[in-house]
C-alpha cells in the first residue's frame, strides 16, 4: 500500500464541483424516475489493479447530498481483484445517480494510472532505482494524475515549471552552452532551486556535472553506454568544488528494458507511460 496523500485543497474542491456541474448541466432529466428518499449502493472492481481516487468520493457525493455516507473498504494504493467490493454508499437516490458517472470516471482513470505505475515499479523491485513521472499530464488533472503515480509506488518529478529548472536542448543552444545556462538560472532564481540538465550527449552530461547541476537527465542513452558513463559522472561530482552527489536519471526507456537500465547505477527512470498509455481500471456501481 502506498503512503501517498491527497489534500482536498480549495482549488481541487472547485474543480470537483465544476466536473459535477459539467455532467449535470441544466439538471438530471432521469431523476423523476428514481424513488424518493435514501438509497444504498456499492462499488465493485471488475479487474485486477491498484485502487486510487477513493479520497475524492466523500466530497463528491456530499456536494449533491450533504448527508451522503461513503464507507471505503480499500485504501488508495491498495491492490484489488475482480469482484471485490470497494466501498459502500448511502445517499438520496437522485444524488447517487447524478454523481455516479463523474465519480467513476475519475476513479477509473486514476486507478488505471496507479495500476500501470505499479506494474513498472514491480520490475524495478530490489534495484534501488525509482520510477518517476513527467509533465506529460492532462491539463486540469495534473495534481490527480501525479497522485495516482504515487499511489502506484512511483515518485513525482516536477509538478510544474516553478518546482525546478530543467534545461533542455533549446535552453543550452540559446544561452551559449551548459555552464552559461546554469549560471543564468541560478543568478535569476527568486528562491533556491534544483537545476537539472537534459543531456543528449556524453559531452553535455559531463559539462552539466562539472558546472554544478543538481541532476542530469540522460536522454536516449543505451544501457551499455550508461554503464560506462554513470561511474564517471559520480566521480566527477565528488571532485567538483561544491561537492555532493548528483541525481542521474534515464529517460526514453522502453518498459521491457527497465531492468537493464536499473543495472547501470542510475537513480531514476522517468516515463510518461503510466499517464499517457494506461487503460482505465474497470469499476462498477451496484444499487442495493
Amino acid at each position: 500500500m502506498s503512503d501517498a496523500s491527497l489534500p482536498l485543497t480549495p482549488a481541487l474542491q472547485h474543480q470537483l464541483r465544476d466536473w459535477l456541474q459539467e455532467d449535470l448541466g441544466r439538471g438530471d432529466l432521469s431523476a423523476p424516475a428514481l424513488p424518493p428518499g435514501r438509497c444504498r449502493a456499492h462499488w465493485i472492481s471488475k479487474a485486477s489493479g491498484v485502487f486510487c481516487g477513493g479520497s475524492l468520493l466523500d466530497f463528491l457525493f456530499r456536494v449533491l447530498d450533504p448527508a451522503a455516507s461513503v464507507q471505503l473498504l480499500v485504501a488508495d494504493g491498495e491492490q484489488v481483484s475482480p469482484g471485490q467490493r470497494l466501498l459502500n454508499l448511502e445517499a438520496e437516490a437522485a444524488a447517487l445517480v447524478a454523481a455516479e458517472r463523474t465519480a467513476l470516471n475519475l476513479v477509473m482513470r486514476l486507478s488505471g494510472i496507479a495500476s500501470a505505475t505499479a506494474r513498472l515499479v514491480a520490475d524495478l523491485e530490489g534495484s534501488g532505482v525509482q520510477l518517476a513521472d513527467t509533465r506529460k499530464t492532462t491539463p486540469g488533472l495534473r495534481v490527480l494524475e501525479k497522485y495516482a503515480v504515487r499511489c502506484g509506488g512511483g515518485v513525482n518529478h516536477r509538478l510544474g515549471l516553478d518546482d525546478a529548472a530543467m534545461l533542455k536542448e533549446n535552453h543550452l543552444a540559446w544561452s551559449g552552452g551548459v555552464e552559461a545556462a546554469i549560471k543564468a538560472v541560478r543568478a535569476a532564481s527568486p528562491w533556491p532551486a534544483q537545476v537539472i540538465v537534459e543531456a543528449e550527449t556524453e559531452a553535455d552530461a559531463i559539462a552539466a556535472v562539472a558546472a554544478g547541476a543538481n541532476g542530469v537527465l540522460l536522454d536516449e542513452f543505451r544501457p551499455e553506454a550508461l554503464s560506462d558513463l554513470v561511474p564517471r559522472l559520480r566521480q566527477l561530482a565528488m571532485q567538483r568544488s561544491q561537492g555532493g552527489a548528483v541525481v542521474l536519471e534515464a529517460s526514453g526507456v522502453q518498459p521491457s528494458e527497465l531492468q537493464a537500465y536499473a543495472a547501470t547505477g542510475i537513480d531514476l527512470i522517468s516515463t510518461s507511460a503510466p499517464v499517457t498509455r494506461s487503460a482505465w481500471l474497470d469499476l462498477s456501481m451496484r444499487f442495493s
